[in-house]
């Protein structure tokens, strides 16, 4: 017998601990992911809405309908319906208030500081006119730093902010939304 051909014991030894080493490392990528599942961990932005159709109504303004638009459609199950005829649910924003106030002066009394806010009405209804959400409010703030030297570069970073904060607000509606969609409604007699 020749040592350079392996015996068919020593393949199959081979083959066990192959085996044996793709297992371990199968339960050692598992496991994290099994163990986020389980205590509730999901992807930012991911909303389990009962409805199949969405429409947005009001007077959002045309960015916040965007990221609306965009919250339903990567974070959801559900259409958005040009038509509210066509929507089983029906989000209406009822006003939206942008603010930015000074939070903070340097030493040579220039401002160095602000805050930046987003205030969002609505309200949320069924095509039979029952309310999921009565009349509802949210409400989000950031701080931001300013320097009069970067005058053009702090409106972008404004911008910036307030992209960023209406894509938190959407997000918001539609938890608050699905929230109340999923309570148990009292029954008047």
């Amino acid at each position: 017998m020749s040592l350079d051909h392996p015996t068919p014991k020593t393949e199959s030894s081979t083959a066990n601990v192959s085996s044996l080493r793709r297992s371990l490392l199968g339960l050692l990528v598992i496991a994290p992911v099994g163990g986020l599942t389980a205590c509730g961990y999901r992807l930012r932005g991911a909303v389990d809405l009962p409805f199949t159709a969405l429409a947005i109504t009001g007077n959002p303004s045309p960015p916040l309908r965007a990221d609306l638009q965009t919250a339903v459609l990567t974070g959801t199950d559900v259409k958005v319906a040009i038509n509210p005829r066509d929507a089983d649910l029906i989000l209406e924003i009822t006003n939206e208030i942008t603010g930015r106030e000074i939070l903070a002066y340097n030493s040579s009394g220039q401002i160095s500081a602000y805050r930046l806010s987003i205030r969002v009405g609505f309200r949320a209804f069924d095509t039979a006119g029952t309310e999921i959400v009565p009349e509802s409010e949210v409400y989000i703030t950031r701080d931001m730093d300013f320097s009069v030297s970067t005058v053009l570069a702090n409106d972008a970073q404004v911008q910036a902010f307030l992209g960023l904060m209406r894509r938190d607000l959407a997000i918001q509606i539609l938890r608050r939304v699905a929230a109340s969609a999923k309570a148990p409604r009292a029954r008047a007699f």
